[in-house]
């Protein structure tokens, strides 16, 4: 499912209307688990929400805090918010961010490839790429060994941000 608003893959460091980007991601999100016959239940949603909110990473307990602001009246508790990020990471709705402990929505619900970041150390925007090619993963399939899981993260400074002198 390529998000039709994004023919390029840096939307994070791009202006774009980021209400279009939120309801595109959040159709196709809906979409995938009504096809994997998944529940997007109630809570799951409210954390894809929150993570759809910008291009920045997220603790889970910041998470957490932003659910509790919205859920006035009983206090959600910590396993909530982490079992709704294991599903969303299982359903390929979200990625966690390894070196900064964060979890950030997914720009291609469900696509199979490893994930590949652009992390922007000044504004802290994250931009995911799509390589399915990735030469990493090739070569490793070419000595035979199957990779379950595969994480690449750069960092650097963004064009705004280098413009800006950040």
């Amino acid at each position: 499912m390529q998000a039709k608003y994004n023919t390029r893959h840096s939307v994070a460091f791009e202006r774009h209307d980021h209400r279009h980007c939120q309801h595109q991601l959040l159709s196709e999100a809906k979409a995938l688990c009504t096809k994997r016959n998944t529940r997007l239940t109630r809570r799951r949603l409210q954390v894809l929400e929150i993570l759809l909110r910008s291009h920045q990473p997220m603790r889970a307990y910041e998470i957490l805090a932003c659910l509790n602001r919205v859920e006035s009246k009983t206090m959600i508790a910590p396993p909530i918010v982490y079992r709704a990020l294991e599903f969303l990471l299982d359903e390929g709705l979200a990625h966690r961010i390894e070196s900064r402990n964060a979890f950030i929505s997914c720009d291609r619900p469900g696509h199979q490839c490893a994930a590949q970041f652009l992390i922007c150390n000044g504004c802290e925007k994250i931009a995911e790429l799509e390589n399915r090619n990735s030469t990493v993963i090739s070569e490793a399939a070419s000595l035979g060994f199957s990779v379950d899981h595969a994480v690449v993260e750069i960092s650097g400074h963004c064009a705004e941000c280098r413009k800006n002198g950040s």
